[in-house]
């Protein structure tokens, strides 16, 4: 049944639709902020379960990498069974998984667990965005209800680290997993009486080879990307990633000829559509990327801890959700395409911040570089995902939601991959010749390597070799963010033409906008 009308476009939301952003919002902050204090968690529960290495990486990455794979099938799975039901449903399978792995008792539990909370997860972000678009029909609220929501995600994540270090401090690691549990009940109790369900008539049916070959090119690509960033080349990671880009292609060859795609591919058609996925893309894998780069920067080269880093890294959640919030007041008066644009111009200037960094200072910096960055691209984000959305007809906000999250995990995965193969490859050229002559061979080598193999080294050291060895290391690392600044400038410029380029602004004469381009208006700001 359709209990949103269709109709109302244009028509303003009230009190009660403003209230039923709270209730989606709120869960998304826990989520985001469950998130970010597991990795705090990670050292504590690994020495309680007796985690091998292997186990460790598969707690920390099953949940990704499982949400990316299944982000695609629950967004069009939304359109078909009901948004509101598919919510409250994986609301409610997230919050007793997330009681489970805080009392997991092995890990292979934890790890079960971790993955069926990837997959719950990946029923709530299209969910909640679809919604959004049953609830804001006007398109000038609607943009402004998303850059709320995605101001509480990165909120979320800039508090994560922080109050994760808060609870580890007076109880043990589950507790991180059980801070989202009580709001997820408050969504089932809640979202019933405040939140429309929506779902389309005429959907058809879903395509099950449609989602076996999605899961199929997804992860494996995911996958690959990762595994050769961070253990470098071999034939079977590189077969991997193949396989997953082959199998998107015939992933893509089968939604062109279905009736009822999982992904309507032809929205790629659209100028508009594609630049602002693209740039959605693009710009979160350069930040991804420079954002793992700055926090090992800020931990090992300059010695913070964990919790102290935590904090440093702080501005940069809070500034896109300004960046965010900010969005359609600035939208208003220079217009979408601008404001974007102009965002992703200044977002380039932030990484000229970067560069300068040195191993013996530069924090100051790039903690403001990063956090200029990062508000500059809360415009693309409030603004762009608006766009993305209002591209399809209501029916098929779901699917559109998931496409633009799959290219936020998908950018994030291949940022971290290429940042971290880049940075990595001018730390060894630059070690090359520069660990001390009298440093065993066995610890040369893993100092070459790793900047933390250069400091477990240097731990066994007598001086003045260890000083040495540390401050070339750190040179080194430092080098390769510098790099990773200078090609943050360069992808941010270049996406200030893309969306120059291929975005378009409504006509200004009441002449209406070309068929297959997606209108786009401009929010007002919100009380």
């Amino acid at each position: 049944m359709q209990n949103a009308s269709t109709d109302a476009a244009g028509q303003r939301a009230g009190r009660r639709e403003w209230i039923g952003l709270a209730v989606l919002a709120l869960p998304a902050l826990l989520t985001a902020l469950d998130i970010g204090a597991l990795f705090l968690a990670l050292p504590h529960l690994s020495a309680d379960l007796g985690t091998t290495t292997v186990q460790q990486l598969w707690i920390s990455d099953i949940y990704g990498f499982l949400i990316a794979g299944f982000l695609i099938t629950m967004g069009t799975l939304g359109d078909r069974v009901g948004r509101r039901k598919l919510l409250l449903i994986g609301g409610a399978i997230f919050g007793v998984m997330s009681v489970l792995a805080a009392y997991s008792s092995s890990p292979e539990m934890l790890i079960a667990t971790r993955a069926l909370l990837g997959i719950a997860g990946a029923t709530l972000m299209p969910s909640t965005l679809a919604l959004i678009s049953n609830m804001f029909h006007d398109v000038q609220q609607r943009s402004a209800a998303i850059g709320i929501l995605y101001s509480c995600l990165m909120v979320g994540s800039a508090l994560g680290p922080v109050v994760g270090g808060l609870m580890l401090a007076r109880f043990w690691w589950g507790s991180v997993f059980l801070l989202g549990v009580p709001v997820m009940a408050l969504l089932l109790v809640v979202g019933p009486m405040l939140l429309p369900e929506y779902r389309n008539p005429d959907a058809g049916r879903l395509d099950l080879i449609s989602v076996v070959l999605s899961l199929a090119a997804i992860l494996p690509i995911i996958y690959g990307i990762k595994e050769l960033a961070v253990h470098g080349w071999s034939v079977p990671r590189f077969v991997t990633l193949v396989a997953g880009l082959v199998i998107g292609v015939l992933f893509v060859q089968r939604q062109r000829r279905l009736r009822d795609p999982l992904v309507d591919v032809s929205l790629f058609g659209q100028r508009s559509f594609t630049a602002v996925v693209t740039a959605l893309l693009v710009a979160g894998a350069a930040m991804a990327g420079t954002f793992l780069l700055v926090s090992q920067y800020i931990q090992t080269v300059l010695d913070y801890s964990a919790p102290a880093a935590g904090l440093l890294l702080a501005p940069t959640g809070l500034s896109i959700a300004a960046g965010a919030l900010a969005a359609p007041a600035i939208g208003k008066r220079l217009g979408v395409r601008n404001t974007i644009a102009g965002g992703l111009a200044v977002a380039a200037l932030g990484y000229v911040l970067i560069i300068p960094a040195s191993s013996s200072g530069g924090l100051v910096g790039v903690v403001i570089g990063l956090a200029v960055v990062h508000f500059c691209v809360g415009p693309l984000l409030a603004l762009g995902t608006g766009l993305v959305i209002g591209a399809v007809p209501p029916e098929r906000a779901g699917s559109a939601a998931s496409i633009s999250e799959t290219s936020n995990y998908l950018g994030s995965t291949i940022g971290m991959a290429v940042l971290g193969t880049v940075a990595a490859a001018v730390y060894r050229q630059r070690m090359v010749d520069g660990v001390p002559a009298d440093v065993p061979a066995g610890d040369a080598r893993a100092a070459q390597e790793t900047l933390a193999g250069a400091v477990d080294a240097a731990g066994r050291l007598a001086e003045p070799a260890a000083s040495q060895l540390l401050r070339t290391a750190r040179d080194a690392f430092t080098t390769g963010l510098n790099i990773a600044g200078v090609i943050g400038v360069v992808v941010f410029a270049v996406l200030v033409f893309v969306i120059l380029a291929g975005l378009r602004e409504p006509a200004k004469t009441g002449a209406s906008a070309p068929a297959q381009e997606p209108e786009v208006r401009v929010p007002e700001p919100q009380d």
